[in-house]
């Protein structure tokens, strides 16, 4: 179909469409009066997420996603808010809305249940999309009654929030008050342990102890290596004893071997010159040599007595030194059992110190669990409650009135087609060429009236007209 053919379509037939787009647009203008008016209150909350966890003091990340409003828009619509709605509102004791109830559903079903679905469905939640504010908005023919649910469940959104974290924390709370017995049983066992170990080692200031018996170790070490350089000398002076004794310091130092020995010089002297002078028969020379041979004597015992002095001081130096090898040995040995004792002493330390650490841990979660259990807090703020509305929502007259015209317009057109389709009449040259499949040999303007009666006069053609008709058997 073509504009034109449209076009003819509706000059000829604009009645009809008139009719229908009337009738369309007086039966939206009377249904709308007729409707029951209905009001819109709608509440606004703010979340905040910037602000650290009251509780632990840290920033919570997981409110900085992009579903976490999508979770509160899910939350506030849940039928767990609609439920609570009803309880804050105390519906069930309602005897019109029990009735209501059993009518619907012969009794059947959760009485709670049923009303918490019909506030859903009359509810309407839409967070902004570039700030954290949800609004609550709530229809209802009754105005009052619309903000009052509206308000009714901005505040049971905020109730649940709270109960959904508050209630986990009460689970977690009894895990770890469970958990944190068995944690001090266990640093109680272990710190029992150690002290049982400790008082039965004689470990008690373990390191203290244990300083100062290396330190002994490390004095008898000294010693040692002191005796061991003194064990060595006396040894070398010995066998000195044994080939040139008289030649030691000790009997070159000897006062009383300097004395003799000067004496025993001044005789041999003397007798080499009284030899000389008297001969060696004489009395004086006889007695002389005796005297020389009783000094050399005292010289060579007192020699002895000295170069013995020197062998005894080796041996007791030798003495010394086995005695400070063994000291040195029974302490290193008492170090490293000490230290052996000191090891495992630290490791029932370290046992009682992870004990001690798990246990301080599960008590600071019961305490922050203990904390989130009680929280009657929570990040969701009023921003504006539920006003009682003065103007209705419902009906629009003038928007439906509007949409009245637009689709009155289309059914009076497609009513005005649809009699051409079941009349189908000639209206333009279109119509001869697709209707009859033949060509046209021309076209006749609309006859003129003639007369001046006003009345219709027989309709004549043209002259000019009728010449251009073909004759017959042309």
């Amino acid at each position: 179909m073509t504009i034109a053919q449209l076009l003819s379509i509706l000059k000829a037939r604009w009645i009809s469409a008139i009719v229908v787009a009337l009738l369309t647009i007086g039966a939206t203008v009377a249904a709308s009066l007729l409707m029951p008016k209905s009001y819109t209150a709608t509440a606004s909350v703010v979340l905040d997420i910037r602000s650290p966890d009251p509780i632990v003091g840290m920033p919570m990340n997981g409110m900085a996603s992009p579903s976490y409003m999508a979770t509160q828009v899910d939350i506030l619509t849940s039928e767990r808010v609609a439920q609570r709605v009803v309880q804050k509102l105390r519906l069930t004791e309602n005897q019109e809305m029990r009735k209501r109830w059993t009518e619907d559903t012969g009794g059947k079903g959760n009485f709670e249940a049923w009303i918490a679905d019909i506030f859903q469905k009359k509810l309407d939640v839409k967070p902004s999309r570039e700030s954290n504010v949800i609004h609550v908005s709530y229809t209802n023919p009754d105005p009052r009654f619309a903000s009052a649910l509206a308000n009714t469940f901005v505040q049971a959104y905020i109730e649940t929030s709270i109960g959904l974290r508050a209630s986990p924390a009460k689970q977690y709370n009894e895990f770890f008050d469970a958990r944190g017995k068995e944690l001090r049983e266990a640093v109680e066992v272990a710190q029992e342990k150690l002290t049982t170990f400790q008082k039965a080692n004689g470990l008690t200031g373990a390191d203290e102890r244990f300083d100062i018996e290396t330190q002994r170790l490390n004095e008898l070490n000294t010693q040692l290596v002191t005796l061991q350089a003194i064990a060595a000398d006396s040894s070398s002076r010995s066998a000195q004893v044994r080939t040139s004794g008289d030649q030691m310091q000790e009997v070159l130092t000897n006062s009383l071997v300097s004395s003799l020995r000067a004496d025993l010089t001044r005789q041999e002297a003397k007798l080499t010159e009284m030899n000389a002078k008297f001969g060696d028969a004489h009395p004086q020379v006889q007695e002389l040599r005796a005297n020389i041979g009783e000094l050399r004597q005292r010289l060579e015992a007192e020699t002895r007595r000295v170069t013995g002095g020197v062998g005894v001081t080796g041996s007791i130096n030798r003495q010394r030194e086995a005695e400070t090898r063994a000291a040195l040995d029974a302490q290193r040995s008492k170090v490293l059992r000490l230290k052996a004792l000191r090891d495992e002493a630290v490791t029932m330390q370290r046992a009682v110190e992870t004990a001690q650490r798990a246990y301080d841990q599960v008590t600071q979660r019961f305490n922050q669990t203990s904390l989130e259990s009680q929280l009657n807090q929570s990040n969701i703020s009023v921003l504006s409650p539920a006003n009682e509305p003065t103007d209705h929502s419902s009906p629009k007259i003038i928007l439906n009135i509007l949409v009245s015209v637009f689709v009155g317009t289309l059914l009076g057109v497609s009513f005005a087609i649809l009699r051409e389709l079941t009349d189908r009449r000639v209206r333009t040259l279109d119509d001869l060429t697709s209707g009859l499949d033949v060509a046209v040999l021309g076209t006749i303007p609309k006859p003129l009236r003639t007369g001046l009666s006003g009345r219709h006069s027989p309709m004549v053609l043209p002259t000019n007209i009728l010449r251009r008709l073909p004759k017959p058997g042309t």
